[in-house]
């Protein structure tokens, strides 16, 4: 019986099924379901399960709350790439916990996009003031996979034949484990070089990467080693952390071609690791080569400047196997957060903190070395390197004494890092770990005066003048301005007003779910025994952690079918990429080096073929029939044409043509009888969850989207999690990571594969959502969430099929959870297209569902388990209004040059200002049904010019005056 949280969860009630079931002449929702999806791969009802019954929503927080109280409090002093930071508290409650912020998508309709894109075009103009570069993208997954994309980044533009990369030896451990697993698959060599010498000898390169400052904490001019390897035809890239470019020189000044890094110490949790803002910043002409998303300044058709999504000619969806990356998404909300921490702070205020942090290490520096005691770098920014004058482990227990975590470097050396958070009392405790004596840690005055006073220290006192940096930054009005908490407010509640989220109404994306993420599910993330949590912090103080996500592997493994879940991939993309890892990693253990081919339907996603090639695979097209499943001779004939070297398939079940193909089980079958394995993308598990499983299909392996299924918020484009799921064969395979607190995982399992992320747990912080979510639908309730997203479909194909065809159907005209509305045969009877339908459904009130994917001139609509039937039937109405109007101008009602569809949407400006020339009133433009008129949800802009913004290249702060 669904339990009290499901019924919230699910929209519609048993009398609004009723009414959806009759329309569709079914007795009940299992009925419908269970004709769907075909009886040869459903699953048995389970007698025992390792999932527990439903929760209370006052249930789950309480065991969350037993949860987080195992995890210790000690103040992480590790560094690594990760720091305490302060969150503003006007930004963690304005955008990190508001719905209008983490429920909005990503933002393919840039009109209805306008506060999250200038938020973007914020934290580009950020990044590119700090780094000294021209371009910076809208946000990376994390620090040691943008210096991945970096590496690739030199490998396509760089002229250089070899296919050698040299990497800083002082870079991030983490850092390191990524690099040289990715390049592995690639025939990337990686070479080492600690840059004594400068410029490093042998130098045939085709690339280069610096950590700066590095992760011993070493500050150093590497501005000739820099122009050597580009001398050498090679591309330099630079890791450098944001904080400490307020003081130091930028990358860009020194030459480097491309600047990565995170903007985690700019007021986004720890996290144990994640979600965080990477970024990535290059010179002038790498624009095209840059991955991931790029958000750049148009005009709308009133000639006023408008955001936009740059150069998505680069996108995968387009690019596929030519694909420059297979990321398709961004750290958004992170990368808000960032970039409003910048706005709240300013460059006053930045180079304050990062002065302050200087001034914290140099006086522990001093106070160390006072006492003996040798400190690694006279020249560093927030680091310390200390040998120690016995065995380090016995500095790092007194640490834990006093409740800090210090790193260990060695057996006689402890690494220290010090951040914005960090007191005159932790740099006592510190000192006193390290062996100072008790009474300096206590202080001198009968008050407790206090010890290690760093205010009268001088920053930077051991780093060359030549690398304290000279040029200005955020000058943008924006970056000054905002300063009083009034002023702040204000400005994101303008930006966020600007944009359509969930909480204004449904978005009917189809392929991304865009479900209810439930306040309670929500809650916990913001709690500091999750959110302040160091992701290389000892295993005693994240228990907590460790018992969540051994329970959330189980469970995941139980729905899916698989024997091991690794939740390390921090985005969907990620965990295509660790799935095709792990099966090269299987081919190559068992001795089939060759195999090498990955097939993939026309039809899929197109992270898939991406994915393939960055797992060093060669990728060979299936192609689909006209009922948009796996053409089943074509399939054949690939096998047998490449049955020596085949060594994955990678399908989406459901297809991504929105229907459950029946012979999927001879489909496994054929592949695994010609010795390839077999990846079935879990993009579409929101259709499938409680009736059928993917391990039972014939997958070897799977990921999942934790954004779409699973109840996380996509929080505008980002973050995701994309766990991989295994059968035990592959399991050895799954990711690893050199900083992993345990081996070990649930059910026993090792992994050894290499990291795809920079933390062990991806981006653990928000997994208290998934695990909410299923602890309080339980299986029942998940089951039921399936049924329901199936129905709500069905009846939206239902009911738009005589306005609209449905392209693709399967056993008794059913779909899955989604539908492809073709709207092609609208366009050849009245010249009206799918853009002019999307921008139209502003005007009444919606996001637009997915367009052109899978199918060019369609309109996928996915309405998830989450909306109610009045919603559903206002998106219904909606839709056949539009089409109503564009018979209309098919009629020669409305010229075609000249109507509601070609004009939307419709800003307030544009009825309000100057005379009404056009055939249709301003009623019909802005209030075309009654509902929205008290509920009117405004677009700030007209429709964009695409091709404009691209034409004319500019991804920073417009000037002022832009919007006189």
């Amino acid at each position: 019986m669904t339990g009290a949280f499901a019924q919230r969860h699910i929209g519609t009630d048993a009398a609004a099924q009723r009414v959806m079931l009759d329309a569709l002449g079914y007795a009940d929702v299992d009925a419908l379901v269970k004709t769907a999806v075909p009886a040869s791969i459903q699953v048995q009802p389970r007698t025992t399960s390792d999932i527990p019954a439903a929760a209370t929503e006052a249930e789950a927080l309480a065991e969350l709350r037993a949860l987080a109280s195992q995890n210790g409090a000690a103040r992480p002093m590790i560094g690594l790439g990760y720091y305490d930071t302060l969150t503003p508290s006007v930004i963690a409650r304005n955008v990190f916990e508001n719905p209008s912020w983490y429920t909005a998508y990503t933002p393919y309709q840039p009109e209805i996009s306008q506060g999250r894109l200038e938020a973007l075009i914020n934290f580009q103009t950020m990044v590119t003031d700090l780094t000294g570069l021209t371009t910076a993208n809208a946000s990376m997954l994390d620090e040691s996979t943008a210096v991945v994309e970096g590496m690739l980044v030199a490998r396509r533009a760089s002229k250089s034949r070899s296919d050698a990369f040299l990497v800083d030896a002082d870079a991030l451990p983490q850092t390191k484990a990524l690099l040289e697993h990715r390049a592995a698959a690639l025939g990337i060599r990686i070479r080492y070089s600690s840059f004594d010498t400068s410029p490093p000898a042998d130098l045939d390169v085709f690339g280069a990467f610096f950590q700066y400052p590095g992760a011993s904490g070493r500050v150093w001019d590497p501005t000739e080693a820099i122009a050597a390897v580009k001398d050498a035809g090679g591309l330099v890239v630079v890791a450098a952390d944001l904080l400490a470019l307020t003081l130091l020189r930028s990358p860009g000044s020194m030459g480097a071609d491309v600047a990565v890094g995170t903007t985690q110490r700019f007021g986004v949790p720890l996290g144990f690791g994640g979600p965080h803002a990477g970024y990535m910043a290059v010179r002038a002409g790498l624009e095209r080569q840059l991955p991931g998303r790029l958000v750049g300044v148009s005009q709308d058709a009133a000639g006023h400047p408008a955001y936009r999504l740059s150069l998505q000619t680069r996108e995968q969806h387009i690019r596929r196997e030519k694909a420059t990356s297979n990321i398709c998404t961004a750290q958004v909300l992170l990368a808000v957060m960032a970039s409003m921490y910048a706005v709240y702070h300013g460059p006053t205020g930045l180079t304050a903190i990062a002065t302050e942090v200087a001034k914290k290490a140099q006086a522990l520096a001093e106070r160390l070395r006072e006492h003996g005691l040798s400190v690694a770098h006279e020249a560093f920014f927030d680091t310390l390197r200390v040998t120690t004058p016995g065995p380090s482990e016995r500095v790092i227990d007194r640490a834990r004494e006093r409740g800090y975590q210090l790193f260990w470097a060695d057996d006689a050396t402890v690494g220290v890092s010090v951040d914005e958070t960090t007191t005159a009392d932790d740099l006592a405790a510190v000192a006193w770990a390290f062996g100072l004596p008790e009474g300096e840690f206590l202080g001198a005055g009968e008050q407790g005066e206090r010890a290690l006073p760093f205010e009268g220290a001088e920053a930077l006192a051991g780093v060359p003048s030549t690398l304290l940096r000279e040029s200005g930054f955020l000058e943008h009005p924006v970056f000054n301005t905002h300063r009083s908490e009034t002023a702040m407010m204000r400005y994101l509640k303008t930006l966020a007003d600007r944009d359509y989220a969930l909480d204004r109404g449904m978005i009917p994306l189809g392929s991304c779910t865009m479900k209810l993420n439930a306040a309670t599910e929500m809650a916990a993330v913001s709690w500091p025994e999750f959110s302040r949590v160091h992701p290389f912090a000892p295993e005693a103080d994240v228990h907590g952690y460790l018992a969540m996500i051994e329970q959330l592997e189980v469970w995941l493994a139980e729905v899916t079918g698989y024997d091991a879940v690794s939740l390390q991939p921090n985005a969907g993309s990620q965990g295509e990429l660790a799935g095709l890892l792990a099966i090269r990693g299987y081919h190559h253990a068992n001795g089939e080096t060759e195999r090498t081919v990955c097939l993939i339907p026309s039809s899929a996603h197109g992270t898939n073929a991406a994915s393939a090639v960055l797992a060093g695979m060669k990728v060979v097209v299936v192609a689909c029939d006209e009922a948009g499943n796996v053409d089943l001779d074509d399939l054949r004939a690939k096998i047998a044409a490449h049955a020596d070297a085949l060594a994955a398939l990678m399908i989406t079940y459901p297809s991504t043509h929105g229907v459950y193909e029946h012979d999927v089980l001879e489909i496994t079958q054929a592949v695994h009888d010609a010795g390839g394995q077999v990846y079935v993308d879990g993009a579409n598990l929101n259709a499938l969850l409680g009736y059928a499983r993917f391990g039972d299909l014939g997958g070897d392996v799977s990921h999942l989207n934790l954004h779409k299924t699973f109840a996380i918020p996509h929080g505008g484009g980002g973050p995701g999690v994309g766990p991989v799921a295994a059968k035990a064969h592959l399991a050895p395979y799954l990711p690893s990571h050199p900083l992993a607190q345990r081996k070990d995982h649930a059910g026993g399992h090792v992994f050894d594969g290499g990291p795809v992320s920079s933390a062990a747990y991806g981006s653990a912080s928000i997994l208290p959502i998934t695990w909410a979510y299923v602890r309080m639908m339980g299986l029942a309730g998940l089951k039921d969430a399936t049924a329901a997203a199936v129905l709500s479909a069905n009846y939206i194909a239902f009911r738009l099929k005589d306005h609209f065809p449905v392209l693709y159907a399967g056993e008794g005209g059913l779909v899955a959870h989604e539908c492809i509305l073709d709207l092609r045969p609208l366009r050849e009877a009245t010249g009206v297209t799918v853009d002019d339908v999307a921008k139209r459904l502003i005007d009444y009130g919606f996001h637009a569902p997915t367009m052109s994917f899978p199918v060019a001139g369609t309109l996928m609509v996915e309405p998830t388990e989450s909306e109610d039937l009045a919603e559903i039937e206002r998106f219904v109405e909606a839709m056949i209004a539009i089409k109503a109007e564009a018979d209309a101008v098919a009629s020669g009602v409305w010229p075609a040059e000249d109507n509601p569809l070609v004009n939307a949407p419709h800003t307030a400006e544009s009825v309000v200002a100057g005379e009404w020339a056009h055939p249709y009133s301003r009623e019909t433009a802005v209030y075309p049904v009654h509902a929205i008129v008290r509920n009117k949800y405004w677009p700030p802009v007209r429709r964009i010019d695409q091709a404009y913004g691209d034409r004319n290249l500019v991804c920073a702060c417009p000037p002022i005056e832009a919007f006189a």
